[in-house]
């Protein structure tokens, strides 16, 4: 095995095959490099017909298309979780930079201004609102003894974005919220917040598990199917018709599995079979850094020529 720089370059370690599906011809390949070609498709680097085969639901393998995944759905945001302290010896803090989003992806930056009640000092008034500066809604958070009242630990606010569903996102200040004395500085903040904005699909990689995997700008990832390995029982019965790539003229059939499984290996990415390596890529690299190094060689020699003359002139002086 090398090491190589395509996230779908894949290669198996053990006795499977890959599996490449061309119309109705169904090929093997130890190794290989895949791309995202015009057409969705998972396919053979340079070579388009050369689709990866992936296992359905039923264990057939079909070559698989992510085109109609470049996109991942907004999700609008619905929980809001806070954490760290509210100092019970300041009057006042901010949380300014929590950012929901509605049901079309559209993302606004909330600010949620914590005021002390001068009548009761353990309880705060909640105030939130949008960028704008526009009021979304109030509420009061309640300490005993530093810690939250149960009966105020969450509290909701609606918000109706223009063209989007009503937007409601609860406030959680049960996981750690506490209002200890700490000056008037307070580290309340907001710790996790659900939802998302439309995501633009960025990479398709291998994951641990042998299955195709999608990230989106979003942060969001998506698993589809798994790649399909190929067993055979006799390895004979493979003719290789050039470039790394066989077909199966026997007449057992093939057992088509995922990776890791009943001892057929573990598919890899990153890594090529050496005998499936470039080797003119691999001897162009190799020329150049030949280049360099000659390069290199020369600067060396004359910086010690002109070294050399330094010396000289020093002894005649």
């Amino acid at each position: 095995m090398r090491q190589s720089e395509g996230d779908l370059d894949l290669a198996v370690q053990g006795s499977g095959f890959l599996v490449l599906l061309n119309g109705d011809k169904v090929l093997y390949a130890r190794t290989g490099q895949f791309v995202v070609d015009s057409e969705g498709y998972i396919s053979l680097q340079g070579n388009s017909d050369y689709r990866l085969g992936v296992l359905d639901e039923s264990g057939r393998a079909v070559a698989l298309n992510v085109d109609a995944r470049r996109t991942s759905a907004p999700v609008a945001t619905t929980k809001v979780v806070f954490a760290d302290n509210l100092s019970s010896t300041a009057t006042t803090a901010t949380v300014s930079d929590v950012k929901v989003y509605d049901s079309l992806g559209g993302e606004q930056t909330w600010q949620v201004t914590f005021t002390k009640d001068t009548a009761n000092p353990n309880n705060w008034n909640v105030r939130v609102t949008n960028q704008a500066g526009a009021e979304i809604g109030t509420s009061v958070l309640k300490f005993i003894n530093g810690q939250v009242d149960p009966a105020t630990q969450k509290m909701t606010f609606t918000n109706s974005p223009t063209g989007a569903e009503p937007l409601s996102v609860e406030f959680d200040f049960s996981s750690g919220v506490t209002s200890f004395s700490s000056g008037t500085v307070s580290t309340l903040r907001a710790s996790s917040v659900d939802g998302n904005g439309v995501g633009a699909l960025t990479g398709v990689t291998l994951n641990d598990q042998g299955r195709i995997s999608l990230a989106y700008s979003n942060s969001e990832n998506t698993e589809l199917g798994s790649v399909a390995l190929a067993d055979f029982r006799d390895p004979q019965q493979l003719n290789r018709i050039g470039d790394g790539i066989f077909e199966n003229t026997g007449r057992n059939p093939t057992r088509l599995l995922a990776s890791n499984s009943d001892g057929i290996g573990r598919l890899v990415s990153r890594q090529l079979e050496a005998s499936n390596v470039d080797l003119s890529q691999q001897f162009g690299d190799l020329i150049l850094i030949q280049r360099g190094f000659q390069a290199s060689s020369q600067v060396i020699s004359a910086s010690n020529d002109m070294i050399q003359q330094l010396f000289g002139i020093r002894g005649q002086g």
